[in-house]
């Protein structure tokens, strides 16, 4: 038998945008990149404009993180509230970046046509970083943000009953442990959790991680790197807890409600497919995606392609179904682009 590696081919319309980045040469992650990465792409006045001119507005507040320490939360709602009055569902949203990178402003646009047509408030939590804080200083910011949003539930005009905790690749593996920690500490009720792509496993064991090793987006490499940065030597090893690697969660029951997408062609593939599997064992409603041809953020990196309309397409209708909005009742379509990936 032979020991060839071979991977599902890249959707040729993402496989263009590989090509480009082909072209500007090889790409190692290292430490000295870090502070680049986790700046924001554009000036916060900026941001904020972007967002008053959808009709939004963004507050900060700063609150008790891991062992009390501050972290900031920037809260987002609509300037006027739409539809229905009184309390709403929350977002509570961690951005990805490998527990290392990413910055908790970025990639706000990619709320845009799936959540952000919805009465609701967008939280998005400012977790310290690895290396400079490992494991648990990330989860257990995420989870002391939680608890401060359940709490303040009133003030920020929200249902405490609807709160819906998503992250993306790192986020998503953050939310995973976020959850739980709720469940085992009995903290707030989460109603749902979206995770898209998540990185949730540290010991680099699957297919899908050996089959994306040195090619597309974020490889076998970046994900081993991250790992070291978040674990240190602990990494692959009897020593890490179910919180900052989920895929090791012995039990998963009691899990809200979850949404999960990845790439057939990423290398988080088989510990996704995995853990919806694992979700289903446990009881839980959990709706699973795997996006033919797409590699690692594709709907980010390329949201025009065919395939990444789609996929948020998708997201859009569950997140309708879950939110239980009539005014969203589009039979299943989102209403700039149908399920088939062909313009509506």
């Amino acid at each position: 038998m032979s020991d060839t590696i071979v991977r599902p081919p890249f959707d040729p319309e993402l496989a263009t945008f590989l090509t480009a980045l082909e072209a500007r040469g090889p790409f190692t992650l290292t430490a000295e990149r870090l502070p680049r990465m986790r700046q924001l792409d554009v000036p916060e006045d900026v941001l904020d404009e972007r967002l008053r001119s959808r009709g939004y507005q963004r507050r900060n507040v700063t609150v008790p993180g891991h062992l009390g320490d501050p972290i900031d939360l920037a809260i987002i709602d609509r300037v006027e509230r739409t539809g229905a009055t009184g309390a709403t569902a929350a977002v509570y949203s961690i951005h990805g970046g490998g527990m290392m990178f990413g910055h908790h402003l970025g990639n706000l646009d990619s709320f845009d046509d799936w959540l952000l047509d919805h009465d609701v408030v967008l939280v998005s939590v400012d977790y310290r970083l690895a290396p400079e804080y490992p494991d648990p200083y990330p989860v257990e910011d995420c989870y002391a943000g939680l608890v401060w949003v359940a709490a303040h539930a009133d003030e920020l005009g929200i249902d405490p009953a609807r709160i819906v905790i998503a992250g993306q690749s790192a986020g998503g593996g953050l939310a995973v442990g976020t959850a739980l920690l709720a469940r085992d500490r009995q903290g707030p009720d989460l109603m749902a959790e979206i995770l898209v792509s998540p990185m949730l496993d540290d010991r680099d064991d699957t297919v899908s991680t050996r089959q994306i090793d040195g090619v597309g987006v974020a490889d076998r490499q970046m994900n081993r790197f991250a790992w070291d940065a978040y674990l240190g030597p602990r990494r692959a090893t009897a020593d890490v807890s179910e919180y900052a690697a989920p895929a090791r969660a012995a039990d998963l029951s009691a899990l809200p409600k979850t949404y999960i997408d990845c790439g057939s062609a990423e290398v988080f593939r088989d510990e996704d497919v995995a853990f919806a599997s694992r979700l289903w064992a446990a009881g839980v409603d959990a709706e699973l995606h795997v996006w033919p041809g797409a590699f690692h953020g594709f709907t980010s990196m390329m949201p025009d392609a065919a395939i990444s309309r789609t996929a948020t397409a998708a997201l859009a209708d569950w997140t309708r179904r879950l939110l239980g909005d009539p005014s969203r009742d589009d039979g299943g379509r989102h209403p700039q682009m149908g399920l088939d990936g062909v313009s509506g």
